[in-house]
């Protein structure tokens, strides 16, 4: 009776998974299409530093910032802040004071992500935040790329030099770091794409 009643249970799982809705192959390519669209955004994505001067929009800029916040932060600790300057005589004045900016090659706006202190981990965790902003500032350059604008990482930390006369700029106070400074907007230039893969700098350990 035992072993009947197992048999039943078997017919009965092979009758449910025979009735099941077949699922529609067509959906694989479209999987597959976002993993190629994502690589090659990754490949494809360049350093731009001529801008055409056009103004984004509040979307595209919520857009670009909404990717550098999805980066993943130490224990999501996010310890971040991002200043956005649209205002074309502070870029002015940025890209006059630190030429290597790029903020005098008319960017429609320029963001500063900037690492804050009173949200960053104890003792020697701390310096995490750089890892932290860095992630988000690859988030919003990739993010900028996939919607054909251009931008550039232009370094600020550590600099101590340079790190205080962005604050002073923009009016932030210590506890406000900025990382760096990416200007963004629609390219005027269309840089060559390089190829960066050496296998010389992989090591495996099997």
């Amino acid at each position: 009776m035992k072993r009947l009643w197992i048999c039943l249970m078997a017919m009965a799982a092979v009758i449910t998974s025979c009735n099941k809705p077949q699922e529609d192959d067509s959906k694989q390519p479209a999987e597959m299409n976002k993993t190629e669209i994502v690589l090659e955004a990754i490949q494809t994505r360049v350093s731009v530093r001529e801008f055409t001067g056009e103004k984004l929009t509040d979307e595209q800029i919520e857009q670009l910032l909404r990717a550098a916040m999805a980066a993943p932060s130490a224990l999501n600790k996010q310890p971040w802040q991002f200043v956005v300057i649209t205002n074309e005589e502070l870029l002015k004045k940025i890209g006059e004071q630190m030429p290597n900016t790029r903020c005098q090659n008319k960017p429609g706006c320029a963001i500063v992500p900037c690492g804050d202190m009173t949200k960053t981990l104890d003792g020697q965790a701390r310096d995490f935040w750089v890892n932290d902003l860095s992630a988000a500032t690859e988030n919003l350059l990739l993010a900028a790329h996939a919607m054909g604008l251009g931008a550039v990482w232009t370094g600020v930390h550590p600099n101590k030099d340079r790190v205080k006369e962005v604050q002073e700029l923009l009016g932030l106070d210590e506890n406000l770091v900025p990382l760096c400074i990416i200007p963004v907007g629609v390219p005027a230039e269309q840089p060559e794409v390089k190829q960066k893969f050496n296998e010389e700098n992989i090591r495996y350990i099997k």
